[in-house]
């Protein structure tokens, strides 16, 4: 099994004050809550429709699927913006609310590592069990292991880290390259699918709960959409 199974993280929030009573600089605008980027989308339906399990699918083939599907659009999300994820400019794995996540390598030791350093950590133990046919089968007849939804949770969890540092560290430079529909269509979709199947406990994801907010509605249909409408 993957490195993922006996690996795990730890968040820690920044404290509110510093040893000698000052109180730290104030937590950074989070400019990815802005109306001109939350507004841009790649689909204008509700992502629902896209993750409700179909009557004829079997959950875990379904869980499997999506898992996958989503770990490879993750990765390539990230790797639009991996040139500026560095050790020098990301020297922890940041996210909102003054986060800092923590890894735990195999002996149980808490690990402060760089954002790429926690992100490749991330990838490899995906990688190594969404490709492991013991644990996600492709085979027809073969079943899926006891700890399996356990996997998959724990996978979830993880992507949302890489999702929650993206928009944290790096909006600026998704924004520059045009990617913010896709990075929001993404995240919105993500977090609706774990959701939908209880996949993350929402104190895990609590830190994005001001974006999720918005992003997991429809968005109003665009005014060009509602003339077309009119006009047929």
């Amino acid at each position: 099994m993957g490195v993922l199974v006996c690996c795990d993280c730890f968040f820690y929030r920044k404290s509110k004050t510093k040893p000698n009573g000052k109180k730290p600089p104030a937590e950074e605008k989070k400019h990815y809550l802005e109306p001109e980027y939350t507004k841009v989308r790649v689909v204008d339906f509700d992502l629902k429709e896209l993750v409700v399990l179909p009557p004829e699918i079997d959950l875990n083939e379904w869980l499997a699927s999506n898992t996958t599907t989503f770990f490879n659009l993750i990765n390539l999300q990230y790797s639009t913006i991996s040139e500026f994820c560095t050790g020098d400019t990301c020297q922890a794995m940041t996210a909102a609310c003054n986060t800092i996540l923590l890894w735990q390598d195999e002996k149980g030791k808490k690990i402060k590592c760089t954002a790429p350093q926690y992100v490749d950590f991330v990838m490899s133990s995906v990688q190594k069990i969404v490709t492991d046919e013991d644990i996600f089968p492709t085979k027809y007849g073969k079943e899926f292991p006891n700890t399996f939804e356990t996997l998959v949770k724990k996978i979830c969890r993880f992507l949302f880290h890489v999702l929650a540092h993206i928009y944290w560290a790096h909006f600026k430079e998704t924004v520059a390259l045009d990617l913010q529909g896709h990075l929001n269509t993404l995240y919105a979709h993500f977090i609706v699918f774990i959701r939908v199947f209880n996949l993350v406990d929402p104190k895990e994801i609590c830190i994005m709960d001001d974006l999720s907010e918005v992003l997991c509605n429809p968005p109003p249909p665009s005014p060009t959409a509602q003339n077309h409408v009119t006009e047929r």
